[in-house]
């Protein structure tokens, strides 16, 4: 069974004449502990096809199922719900507090859900730890280089163990060695924890971490491939497959 089920996902933006179609018909299924990535041009709505797979925004036609959950039928609050029990979000910009430490931030999720502060803390730190932040759990975000903060924004996308995380330009603010060290972890989230991962990316070198990758043009997909771990030389193949878009 897919944890992702989308079918003829249609997003329209505006009416009549300025009616603009981000996303036309799409449909997508994704396995648990699948990585995919999904690139493209940008305007072609890789972004749009996150937000409605995540329940960030309702489809102005088609279905998405998270785990057998129909989110185009739950009202907010059971939506509300679904996102922060079965989904786990990680974005270019890293979106932490500034004024607490690098666990109290992963463990929002947790705290919001009502879960005892202390348990919430000692399973953020257990992340924290898993994504090599063991030595910085008390430091704040300003304490931290963007590469960290990116990873306590991993943690917390899986403190609240979620079937799903997704991953929208996650390495846009980061260096390249700070990149490649954020994909290798997406990568672990898929392989070693087995959670199914969407990432959206411009980088084919970062795409090439993936084990599928979908094209996006003009809001559809054009394209896809199934990669075999042999980095560098699907890289250079994948950017070719881009720059033709």
């Amino acid at each position: 069974m897919s944890l992702i089920q989308a079918e003829q996902l249609t997003k329209i933006y505006g009416q009549g004449e300025t009616a603009v179609t981000a996303l036309d018909h799409v449909n997508l299924s994704v396995a648990p502990g699948e990585f995919v990535a999904v690139m493209g041009p940008s305007g072609c709505g890789k972004s749009t096809l996150l937000h409605l797979v995540g329940g960030l925004d309702r489809p102005t036609e088609g279905r998405v199922r998270i785990d057998g959950a129909d989110l185009t039928t739950l009202d907010d609050a059971r939506l509300t719900e679904l996102r922060r029990r079965k989904i786990g979000f990680v974005f270019q910009f890293f979106n932490l507090i500034p004024v607490l430490d690098a666990t109290e931030n992963a463990a929002l999720p947790l705290t919001l859900d009502g879960v005892k502060p202390a348990e919430a803390r000692a399973k953020a730190s257990e992340w924290l730890t898993k994504v090599g932040l063991g030595n910085r759990l008390r430091n704040r975000p300003d304490q931290l280089s963007g590469g960290q903060q990116q990873r306590v924004a991993i943690a917390r996308a899986l403190v609240a163990d979620p079937a799903l995380v997704l991953a929208d330009e996650p390495t846009g603010n980061l260096d390249t060695r700070a990149s490649d060290e954020v994909a290798g972890l997406l990568k672990q989230v898929s392989d070693a924890w087995g959670r199914a991962v969407v990432m959206v990316t411009h980088d084919p070198r970062l795409a090439a971490y993936a084990d599928r990758i979908i094209f996006l043009k003009d809001g559809a997909i054009v394209d896809e491939t199934r990669l075999s771990g042999n980095g560098a030389e699907e890289a250079r193949a994948v950017k070719e497959k881009v720059e033709a878009l």
